[in-house]
């Protein structure tokens, strides 16, 4: 008498699993791993290795669909009344009240338990997913009465520019990058226009639910490229959402950009002729169809437009797929195309940036170990809960190169899908640039897609089926998810705003005739660059090493460097407020006290007069008083 049927894998042991198409069916001219019932004209018979339906069976479905409400009204509880003026150095993660913590482990249980069964619908995995999205990035948004993160504010500062004056900004000074790669910007002044809205601040608090929501389409697309195992698919699919910490999916064009990379990428990977499926599609002929080659340099063109980093991401990406022969057909039409594009654009529209930051470039690639550290610079001054984030952050970002290695070896038939090329792509960008320091962490974001399904390959086998095997999972997920928050979560004090804050901000915007200059300790007074190009704007925290000692010596002698010789005609303008003192905090950009001890100076000093003041924000104006 023979065992039990096996699951079907390659040669090579690559998983054919589950499908899982949006339908519950099985592809087009694939009747393999199906959940559906096999029909062959009037028959119908039922998969032979499918499981009996038990009395536990049936406990464990009506628990998964009964949790995932459930989790959702936990969590909406949960937002009711959270204390944000209480945020110090860990951010939302000490003022979330425990019931938030419940839905997360609630959450992340029935996904388990929905993972486990192979006749769960997709629509409960695909419900699931959602919420974990908007568990994790619209509770901010839930949470605050206005836009979140200054560099969203700048980029609605960009937009009003570029429609004021129909498309360059003129005397844009450091705006002056936003001008050369434009298109981000450029597409949400065109949706202004044509419906009429005032400002994108309205929307822009929810782009990153919204971007992350978008994300999912791709990263479905390249899973089920490369496995049927819809088991892999959907838990790797949670594990890049429970590992995306880098939180560059804000209203910016970054997030803009990386969205297009992946849909490239999914929609190359879905060309290509998989060596871990049993059957060829036959819509996989290895080579683009016409049409689709055409949208895939279209969205590129975006890419290129919109991004200065992104482009060379995908360049990089598209020469490493280049080198195996089975994808060189799919992969070199759109390497060639990234490069012309890139190369006509920064050689163009582009070429004051660039033949301006040449010089930066070249010496990133003769200190290619200072860009790697660059994004980890010391702590030192730091609030201590920084520091523990910090190396939380680390810490999760190696465990998930540490599981994507071993997934790699473990999991042979991962080797020849494509996804470690994928994954390896973004590492020799970390020798051409640190970009702010941050491309670390830029090339842990780009890496993350390939590298969380070779995580998920070697946490969720295939052929072990069993619930105890996919609940033991349950733990590794929770802890993914509890190290994100801290990298996610972490700077809140100072990402959020009050809509007094902003309050101090417009006046500053209303009452400055053109030519002032705006003064703050650090770049976190929302809306202030609103007519960026009106004004001149100084933040003393960055300025250099000699200015930053004197500003700590005396704070009145450092800021009237700064101001001398405000007239009537072009004032100064001082802005002091909570989310600046926060940063100073949190980040220890400057010591705590200076921005008190700055209050104090310029509450006497000749020349300074205090024209707005609330609770959260003072305004101080200076005009040079004349000589006695």
């Amino acid at each position: 008498m023979s065992g039990p049927p096996r699951p079907a894998h390659t040669p090579d042991g690559a998983p054919t699993g589950d499908t899982d198409a949006p339908n519950g069916a099985a592809r087009p001219g694939d009747t393999s791993g199906t959940d559906a019932p096999e029909t062959s004209g009037a028959r119908t018979r039922t998969r032979p290795d499918a499981p009996p339906r038990t009395r536990s069976h049936a406990v464990r479905v009506w628990t998964a669909r009964v949790i995932l409400p459930l989790s959702i009204t936990l969590w909406l509880l949960s937002l009711r009344s959270v204390p944000l003026d209480r945020m110090r150095d860990l951010g939302l993660l000490q003022v979330l009240p425990p019931l938030f913590w419940v839905a997360t482990a609630v959450l992340t249980l029935g996904f388990c338990l929905a993972l486990s069964d192979r006749r769960t619908h997709s629509a409960w995995l695909t419900g699931y997913v959602l919420t974990l999205i908007a568990l994790l990035h619209a509770t901010p948004t839930l949470l605050y009465p206005t836009l979140r993160y200054s560099w969203a504010w700048k980029h609605l500062a960009v937009i009003d520019a570029m429609i004021r004056h129909g498309g360059e900004v003129p005397n844009a000074d450091k705006f002056s990058v936003y001008n050369d790669w434009p298109g981000f910007f450029q597409l949400h002044a065109l949706f202004l226009r044509t419906t009429g809205l005032d400002s994108s601040v309205g929307y822009a608090a929810w782009t990153p639910p919204f971007a992350n929501a978008l994300l999912l389409a791709p990263l479905l697309l390249l899973y089920r490229s490369v496995t049927r195992d819809r088991r892999l698919v959907w838990g790797a699919v949670w594990i890049f959402y429970s590992c995306s910490w880098v939180g560059q999916d804000y209203f910016a064009p970054q997030s803009f950009a990386f969205l297009l990379f992946m849909t490239v990428v999914a929609l190359l990977f879905r060309q290509l002729p998989s060596t871990a499926l049993p059957r060829p599609d036959p819509r996989r002929r290895g080579g683009w169809p016409p049409g689709l080659l055409v949208a895939v340099v279209v969205i590129v063109a975006a890419i290129v437009v919109s991004h200065p980093l992104t482009p060379l991401m995908l360049i990089s990406t598209m020469a490493l797929l280049s080198l195996p022969r089975r994808s060189r057909r799919l992969a070199l039409p759109v390497l060639i195309a990234a490069v012309v594009l890139t190369a006509t654009w920064d050689a163009t529209v582009a070429r004051s940036y660039i033949s301006v930051n040449i010089s930066n470039l070249i010496d990133s690639l003769t200190q290619p170990d200072k860009n790697v550290s660059s994004g980890l610079a010391a702590l030192g001054d730091a609030a201590p809960g920084q520091i523990l984030l910090s190396w939380v952050d680390r810490g999760l970002s190696a465990a998930v190169a540490v599981l994507a290695v071993a997934g790699l070896l473990a999991r042979r038939w991962t080797r020849r899908t494509g996804l470690p090329l994928l994954a390896a792509a973004p590492l020799p960008l970390l020798a051409v640039n640190a970009y702010g320091g941050e491309m670390l962490f830029r090339a842990y974001l780009f890496a993350l897609p390939a590298a969380a399904f070779l995580v998920a390959a070697l946490l969720l086998p295939s052929g072990d089926r069993r619930v105890a095997r996919t609940l033991a999972v349950y733990p590794v997920l929770l802890a993914m998810f509890g190290a994100l928050v801290f990298g996610y979560y972490g700077k809140e004090a100072l990402n959020q705003y009050t809509l007094k804050e902003v309050a101090a901000a417009r006046y500053v915007i209303e009452h400055a005739p053109p030519g002032s200059t705006f003064v703050t300790l650090t770049e976190d007074v929302p809306d202030l660059d609103l007519d960026y190009e009106k004004h001149d704007r100084v933040q003393l925290a960055y300025q250099e090493q000699d200015e930053l000692r004197q500003l700590v010596r005396d704070p009145l002698e450092g800021v009237e460097g700064f101001v001398y010789g405000a007239t009537e005609e072009r004032p100064a303008y001082i802005v002091l407020s909570r989310a600046q003192d926060m940063n100073l905090y949190v980040t220890g950009a400057l010591p705590a006290d200076v921005p008190e001890r700055l209050q104090a100076a310029l509450a006497n000093a000749p020349g300074f007069t205090r024209v707005y003041d609330n609770s959260d924000a003072i305004v101080y104006r200076y005009v040079t008083p004349p000589p006695d």
